[in-house]
């Protein structure tokens, strides 16, 4: 990433400027400009309730039954809870503290932060080794740094640049102490690296990120500085890796906020420490990365969300403005920023630079139109801006080992007027079970969830040699292809000798119409007409059935299916799932069945779209 000398170099001739720290000059008239703002009127309002809430009320306690479940039962959101509701009130009162001057907040934030230096263990307990006997090589839990241990020390780190001053020194003197024992001699002096230096998602960028910037606020001796400066780098070599030359986040949006957020948060610190000499936006990979946020935006708040994306996704302004600024990436609106219970783990440097950061061309943005092809996750996206809103269509191809995957290959979506109608359903509840063995049996990772056949009965399976390949991606006049080979997709229970996808979507933009043409071709082994091919279709509107149609409504945007009853029976099922915090959500799947297939059989489904005003 850098040569070490040059790292070393500059961390040692760096001037003392710790105003500039979070990437911004931090002053009075900041926080003053901050509190007079009508665009973050709204959010400061909610901070200064969960601060007056938690002026008055007590630290949530951290209950030894609520971390014990998780073993017990495979849920996280027991323990999480309150977890998360410690960190909400130190982001709380210290912006508090700082927007209002009010020292009412003072006491309660030296409580929070004394009870959270006071913790078990930073980590969550879905990310703790279980003290088994026989296993005395482990770290103990208070070592461990997982994602929020390392996002604990730099918020705690953080909460001292800005209002350390008004802190008791033992606070401070513990923050210290806390951050030194439960992330600095783990992360740099172990033995045995943990797994994140070298892994290829958002666990290198976040870890390495947060622990790097603690390190850029706490750490005086600026030889140690630059040694741990240059193992953040190499975590953030693993982390650039997972990416492809074509920038595309394979875990979508919502991690590209998360892991490529901490990488710019912690590049932007080192470039303020440094005055500048060390810049590490400046690479054409990561501009490329950084306009995948207005490349996968649709109507907002959505998006294309494949894996374990939400459909919604709330962009930060604070990170959209600074890679504007100082890259050119391209930038979606952000009207307001979101709310502050958006994130539910109240991450600090998101809010903190939402607030520093944003610009006011961050609220108008640019709608990022046309069409984009990733060439090496294999997603083609073409988006029309029409006078009755946005039309969109979306593939992928791919393998069934991604990053946060789920069994997908081949699977669609379609976005008319505003909403997406034939939808992918994101993230499940995280569980023990989501992610391990049992995996592929939850409808949001299978790809019973998702708009693919089922063919013979079989299901696609999970792994690196379940894969698509593309045969295809082009315009054809006004209409554009994009064809993939997914026989490799299924396993043997499928009985396939080929099967091939293919995409034909035509948008009329002056008349806020478009069509999509799907046609599958299957050649099984079997020569006897046994086959079966079941088309699944997924939403979340109830579509209206017709014979040869089906209608899916929404408020701005509709899609209608034709198909021949000839050759396929319908039916749609209602099914009741939970999304990813646990809300009741209702899955409608539609099914195309067609039976009794000869050797070879091909399918065409046409849907035609609308953007409604």
């Amino acid at each position: 990433m850098i040569p070490y000398y040059r790292l070393r170099e500059a961390i040692l001739q760096a001037e003392d400027h710790p105003s500039g720290l979070a990437g911004a000059v931090i002053t009075a008239e900041k926080w003053a400009e901050i509190r007079v703002s009508k665009r973050f009127e709204g959010l400061l309002g909610e901070i200064r309730a969960e601060a007056q809430q938690a002026a008055c009320e007590p630290v949530p306690v951290l209950d030894f039954a609520d971390i014990q479940t998780f073993r017990e039962r495979g849920t996280r959101l027991e323990a999480e809870r309150p977890y998360f509701r410690r960190r909400a009130r130190l982001l709380a009162l210290t912006l508090g503290l700082l927007i209002d001057e009010d020292n009412g907040y003072l006491a309660p934030l030296q409580q929070t932060i004394w009870e959270i230096c006071g913790e078990y263990s930073w980590a969550v307990p879905s990310h703790l080794p279980y003290a088994d006997a026989g296993e005395p090589e482990r770290l103990p839990p208070s070592d461990i740094v997982d994602l929020f241990a390392a996002e604990t020390a730099h918020a705690l780190a953080e909460t001292l640049l800005l209002v350390g001053d008004r802190l008791h020194p033992w606070i401070v003197q513990r923050v210290r102490s806390e951050v030194e024992r439960r992330i600095f001699e783990p992360v740099f002096r172990s033995e045995r690296p943990f797994f994140w230096f070298s892994a290829e998602h958002n666990w290198s960028a976040v870890c390495a990120g947060a622990v790097g910037m603690a390190a850029l606020l706490l750490v005086e001796d600026r030889e140690r500085l630059a040694w741990m400066q240059a193992r953040v780098c190499d975590a953030m070599e693993s982390f650039l890796s997972g990416y492809g030359d074509d920038g595309c986040c394979m875990e979508g949006a919502g991690y590209w906020t998360y892991g490529f957020g901490y990488y710019v948060y912690w590049a932007e610190m080192l470039h303020a420490y440094t005055g500048g000499a060390i810049d590490l936006l400046q690479a054409d990979k990561i501009r490329r990365i950084a306009d995948y946020a207005g490349i996968v935006a649709l109507t907002v708040p959505t998006c294309v969300n494949y894996s374990d994306c939400s459909p919604e996704i709330r962009l930060h302004p604070g990170l959209l403005s600074r890679l504007r600024s100082r890259i050119g990436a391209s930038a979606p609106p952000v009207p307001l920023p979101p709310s502050f219970h958006d994130d539910h783990c109240y991450r600090w440097p998101h809010q903190v630079r939402n607030l520093l950061w944003s610009d006011e061309a961050s609220a108008q943005g640019e709608e990022k139109t046309g069409t984009f092809l990733f060439q090496d996750a294999d997603w083609v996206i073409d988006k029309r801006l029409t006078p009755s809103g946005l039309l969109a269509f979306s593939a992928k191809g791919g393998h069934n080992d991604e990053p946060h995957n789920h069994n997908d290959l081949g699977h669609f979506l379609i976005h008319a007027g505003g909403e997406t109608i034939l939808t992918d359903l994101g993230p499940g509840v995280y569980t023990q079970d989501y992610f391990g063995p049992a995996r592929y049996t939850h409808l949001h990772t299978s790809s019973l969830g998702h708009s693919v056949p089922v063919i013979n009965g079989g299901a696609q399976e999970g792994g690196g040699e379940y894969r698509a390949v593309r045969l295809r991606s082009e315009y054809e006049g006004e209409v554009l292809h994009f064809d993939l080979d997914l026989t490799r997709a299924y396993g043997e229970s499928a009985g396939l000798d080929f099967f091939g996808r293919s995409f034909a979507w035509t948008c009329e933009q002056n008349e806020s119409f478009a069509e999509l043409v799907l046609r599958d071709v299957f050649e099984f082994k079997t020569h006897t007409a046994v086959n079966e091919v079941a088309e699944q279709l997924i939403s979340l509107h109830r579509p209206i059935a017709q014979t040869g149609k089906l209608l899916w409504p929404s408020e701005h945007g509709q899609v209608e299916l034709r198909y021949d009853p000839a050759v396929f029976a319908e039916a749609t099922e209602a099914i009741e799932t939970s999304a990813h915090l646990g809300e009741a959500r209702i899955v409608y799947r539609t099914v195309l069945t067609a039976r009794g297939l000869p050797q070879r059989f091909e399918s065409e489904l046409t849907f035609v779209c609308r953007a409604i005003h």
